[in-house]
């Protein structure tokens, strides 16, 4: 089984769509990008530095088009011509290997979600404008943050977490932890750190994926509400895995619910390698700005052959993995 990996915020890298504009009609799906989710993406994606593609209100609908051009790019490669006569979302990922499952991390969901059928791409990339909009606004109501904790024991680290008042934003597997919450809790977190470990203070907005999101989950279930017929989600043509428990998710209307709850959900990326493992993975292609899942991947689950789709160049070899050569 070969699975499809979206990554989340952090994965951004100035530039990262530069490659991708040599295929042709990329400019042209980038401007539906850009007009969906309200943004340049194009200038963000090749021309803004870092500083300004780190800002949550643009960082997630970028990261999102970025995976998604990537992610039709590989599909195209892989089905030749009848891409061209493909309209919808299962002629489009016929070409792929049976068992394929898609999964993201953290907004990387949302391109997944595109990606299996939930959702179409412009319709993906508007949610996460709004979702990073929403997010950002929710950051600025009081000082938050989040630190990286590396090592030590599962169990003590949480009720570390717990007596600082801490959440676990992600559990990402691998002995990594997210911690989040108020600045200064996190402050004394990295202060003194769990028996065993190492915490590393992350450069974010604020504490993504705690309770402290509350109002963009409520304000994104607001818009998700009003827009419902529009979004018109569909049910998954492909294994899709969701971030809040790593399940198999086969009902359209049931993972947009998860993608507006995941906001203030803790990320269970450890979860979703553990599916993914008793799927009986054998490979991971992650789509642009590729490299920090298919690492994750490779620490959790020895053996497992990878390939990272950041540019054009790297899509043969992603196509020879999934047709098993």
């Amino acid at each position: 089984m070969i699975a499809i990996l979206a990554p989340g915020q952090g994965a951004q890298k100035p530039g990262m769509l530069s490659p991708w504009l040599e295929r042709p009609g990329a400019r042209e799906r980038l401007a539906a990008f850009s007009e969906a989710a309200g943004l340049d993406l194009e200038q963000l994606g090749t021309e803004a530095d870092a500083e300004a593609i780190a800002d949550t209100a643009v960082t997630q609908p970028l990261l999102v088009a970025s995976a998604l051009l990537s992610g039709e790019a590989l599909l195209s490669e892989l089905a030749g011509d009848a891409a061209e006569r493909s309209s919808t979302p299962r002629d489009r990922v016929a070409s792929l290997p049976e068992g394929t499952t898609v999964a993201g991390h953290s907004v990387g969901e949302l391109a997944a979600a595109a990606l299996a059928g939930v959702l179409t791409a412009e319709k993906a990339v508007a949610l996460a404008a709004v979702r990073g909009k929403e997010m950002a606004s929710a950051c600025a109501v009081e000082p938050t943050s989040m630190a990286a904790i590396l090592g030590g024991d599962e169990d003590t680290v949480l009720a570390a977490l717990a007596d600082h008042d801490l959440e676990p934003a992600n559990r990402n597997g691998s002995g990594q932890i997210v911690a989040a919450g108020r600045t200064s809790d996190v402050e004394t977190l990295v202060a003194e750190p769990p028996e065993g470990a190492r915490v590393r203070p992350l450069a974010v907005a604020g504490a993504f994926h705690t309770r402290f999101m509350e109002p963009a989950e409520k304000a994104l279930s607001a818009w998700v509400g009003e827009h419902r017929d529009e979004l018109a989600p569909a049910d998954p043509v492909l294994a899709l895995l969701s971030d809040a428990d790593g399940a198999v998710v086969t009902s359209g209307t049931e993972m947009l619910d998860r993608l507006v709850a995941q906001v203030t959900l803790s990320v269970r990326w450890d979860a979703c390698l553990d599916t993914l493992r008793e799927h009986g993975i054998t490979g991971a292609v992650e789509l642009t700005p590729a490299g920090t899942l298919t690492g994750m991947v490779k620490r959790q689950i020895k053996g497992t052959a990878t390939v990272n789709v950041s540019e054009p160049d790297h899509l043969a070899a992603a196509v020879d993995l999934l047709r098993g050569q």
